[in-house]
């Protein structure tokens, strides 16, 4: 932690807006107005004045004693800085004054009495400072916001903001976090807060290159595949077991677009996920399954081994540029022939989800260009001829989510399709039925149940393998 800690006495500020002084009263000139949290020498007591020393400011004034908290970090006042930084660590609003408490606490104790508990407290602070402030905020508390990033700056605690297309996320950088998955007296809960710390979706840095983010991506699943499930409360079980799945749903992608064999990453995140217990789950938990479902339903194409029904019509993929797929559609009777037509993609083709409908007039691709984002390629018939049409999850992105293909109707006139993704901070879901000559939806809900055309005619190879009806 920062070299504030290391004077012999020192002053926590505990109150907001605290003036100090030129001198050791109340109508003394105001020299700078601190925060709580913030930390400083202690120079000498001057009746209900303590004269202070601020590194920060390098200048010296007077704080009245009622305004701050003293300690000398020796060993016998670690017992209470301790009990101190357990209340703070649980609550909201208070992580800059808890994280100088700790601070304090980790000066104070003996090192063989030394556990991951501290470091662990400095984490979840951190990280629940970070989350604040990359939320929208009233202006007055916006303002106390940003003084406590500059006080836990001061503390040596590192933040860095992410551009993300819904704005700046700001993430802690886990510091503290590591330490702790270092430590043999880490119990399984602060292991597990530890790497769902460190492993946070929306503090991946989007410009990292494919190879740096495959690397991260394996990274982080080390890390979680670090924690065993077992002994942890069923809470802290599910929000790891679907951060897994949302990471491992990434490598399988990235393992396709390296020729590897993505099948048991996918395989795995499909399985974390389904070992969530869906029925404890609430408010921002029911958020984050959500979330994870939408990852793991974009990849999991890659684990499918049933190939949808090609009927009358079969596609097939030859490699063109480095990177880059030729997808070329034949009719089942002409294989050896012309393609009826031909489409070219970097993105990776699933060409196990290929799925005709009965008159042989259109076909179905899932194609995934990002991690996060399948699209669904249309192949259709028309007087004019043979053309190809990209159907997204949503109009917004490409962002967090995925479109396909659940069967057609006997008239091969209309397909059924889900859809989920995330627009702005709200995750969507609805089950359609689309017109295949303008690919217009005729209907929509977000149950098929609410669709008695998409009951009684999905596919059942698309049944047993979505993450839609979770």
């Amino acid at each position: 932690m920062s070299g504030l800690l290391a004077a012999a006495m020192l002053v926590i500020v505990t109150q907001n807006q605290v003036p100090l002084r030129a001198a050791p009263r109340e109508a003394a000139p105001q020299q700078a107005l601190l925060s709580k949290g913030e930390v400083l020498e202690l120079r000498e007591e001057r009746g209900d004045y303590l004269l202070v020393y601020d590194l920060k400011r390098e200048r010296q004034g007077y704080l009245h004693a009622s305004q701050v908290r003293m300690t000398a970090l020796t060993p016998e006042e670690a017992p209470d800085l301790l009990a101190v930084t357990r209340f703070l660590r649980d609550t909201p609003g208070e992580e800059a004054l808890g994280i100088s408490y700790a601070a304090a606490y980790l000066k104070a104790v003996p090192s063989r009495s030394l556990t991951a508990e501290p470091f662990d407290a400095i984490g979840i602070m951190a990280e629940r400072l970070a989350q604040r402030a990359s939320t929208s905020q009233p202006k007055s508390v916006e303002a106390r916001t940003s003084a406590q990033l500059q006080v836990v700056a001061e503390l040596g605690i590192t933040m860095k903001g992410i551009d993300q297309d819904s704005g700046i996320q700001i993430c802690y950088d886990g510091e503290m976090f590591r330490q702790v998955l270092t430590m043999p007296s880490a119990d399984p809960a602060q292991q597990a807060r530890a790497a769902l710390g460190l492993t946070r979706h929306e503090c991946v840095d989007p410009a990292l290159g494919p190879t740096s983010r495959y690397q991260f991506d394996l990274w982080r699943a080390e890390v979680l595949d670090h924690v065993a499930t077992e002994g942890l409360n069923q809470v802290l079980r599910d929000r790891l077991l679907m951060r897994r799945a949302g990471v491992l749903s990434a490598i399988a992608f990235w393992q396709s677009r390296r020729s590897q064999n993505p099948q048991l990453a996918a395989a795995r995140s499909i399985e974390d996920l389904a070992g969530v217990d869906k029925s404890r789950l609430d408010g921002d938990e029911l958020s984050e399954y959500a979330d994870a479902a939408v990852r793991v339903g974009a990849s999991r194409l890659a684990a499918q081994t049933t190939p949808g029904y090609s009927g009358k019509l079969i596609i097939r993929t030859t490699a063109a540029r480095p990177g880059e797929t030729c997808v070329s559609l034949f009719d089942v009777k002409k294989p050896d022939g012309e393609p009826l037509v031909r489409r070219c993609t970097f993105a990776t083709v699933w060409s196990v989800s290929a799925s005709s409908n009965a008159d042989g007039s259109a076909l179905t691709l899932g194609v995934q260009p990002l991690a996060t984002w399948r699209e669904l390629w249309v192949f259709r018939r028309a007087a004019a001829g043979w053309s190809v049409s990209v159907l997204p999850p949503d109009t917004e992105g490409p962002g967090l989510g995925y479109i396909e293909a659940a069967g057609w109707e006997p008239n091969s006139k209309r397909m059924l399709v889900v859809r989920e993704s995330r627009l702005n901070t709200h995750l969507h879901r609805r089950f359609e039925i689309v017109r295949l000559d303008t690919l217009s939806s005729v209907t929509q809900a977000t149950s098929p149940e609410l669709l008695s055309g998409f009951l009684r005619w999905q596919d059942p190879v698309w049944r047993s393998n979505t993450v839609a009806l979770r």
